[in-house]
């Protein structure tokens, strides 16, 4: 992916030119977490359940900024420590600047990046701004079926996996309902690994505290009707099986941080992440 200009726009919100197959009468997470991150492609509907959370957790951008830089820490160990270079992301979203392969070909230029996602916006987004990339590309695939993931002919074109690589799951299993079984993708995964392939997961945390209760109560009424904030206990049932990378599973900021990560953050507490390896 890449910046917003590269690709298709909204334009004002009465004449908006989108895929087919969406829904403009209802907010998109991808587009909710694009206005979070301060980008383009949102329309009014998706800005108004933003600011249903922003009422509930003013700082609440915040979260998705600390998700990105989790995520640009943990590239700098899967593929500068590590040595991974094949990565799956799954739940992409929308382009902004610093997407996976960005960074990851700031560190290695060979790494080969498949992004998964089933909203029709962000996969027309990707085709356009990935469309003469030879070694990342986009599919449409839903985390509830891992097996669509693993069985997609671009992933297998472009991933070996008898190979180790990376799934990332960054700020996706949160809006899986449990009645939806997200254990149960997460072990097919987890099953699917090979010895030397590494599992991250971010999310949203209860961390005992009563704006994660509000926020999540934000996140029904809002339209997205997708918003989990799972115990420390709840999510490192994600790992089973795993071997946790250091620091382990622990908020966001607290992962490996640098001169860039947030230390005065409002928020930080409401977010956790992590990495397992398959031994």
């Amino acid at each position: 992916m890449g910046d917003h200009e590269q690709g298709m726009s909204y334009g004002d919100d009465e004449n908006t030119h989108a895929p087919a197959d969406v829904d403009l009468s209802r907010p998109s997470i991808a587009r909710v977490y694009d206005f979070l991150l301060g980008g383009k492609e949102n329309l009014e509907i998706d800005r108004r359940a933003a600011n249903r959370f922003l009422n509930v957790v003013p700082e609440a951008a915040q979260i998705a900024r600390d998700n990105r830089e989790f995520l640009r820490r943990a590239l700098r160990f899967l593929v500068g420590e590590a040595g991974i270079r094949q990565v799956i992301d799954v739940g992409s979203g929308l382009p902004t600047a610093g997407n996976v392969h960005e960074l990851a070909h700031e560190i290695a230029p060979d790494v080969r990046v498949v992004y998964v996602d089933n909203d029709p916006v962000v996969l027309a987004h990707g085709r356009a701004l990935l469309d003469r990339d030879q070694i990342t590309t986009i599919i449409r695939a839903d985390l509830r079926k891992p097996e669509t993931i693993f069985e997609h002919e671009d992933s297998t074109k472009l991933i070996d996996f008898s190979q180790p690589y990376a799934m990332l799951l960054g700020g996706i299993l949160h809006h899986l309902f449990d009645k939806e079984d997200p254990y149960g993708a997460t072990a097919h995964i987890v099953e699917r690994l090979v010895p030397g392939s590494y599992l991250l997961v971010s999310n949203f945390l209860d961390d005992d505290e009563p704006r994660a209760k509000a926020a999540e109560r934000a996140f029904m009424d809002s339209g997205l009707r997708r918003g989990r904030f799972r115990t420390w206990a709840e999510q490192r049932r994600f790992f089973e099986g795993l071997e946790l990378v250091e620091p382990g599973f622990v908020y966001v900021n607290d992962w490996r941080p640098d001169e860039r990560t947030s230390t005065e953050d409002a928020v930080r507490t409401l977010h956790a992440g992590g990495i397992g390896r398959k031994v």
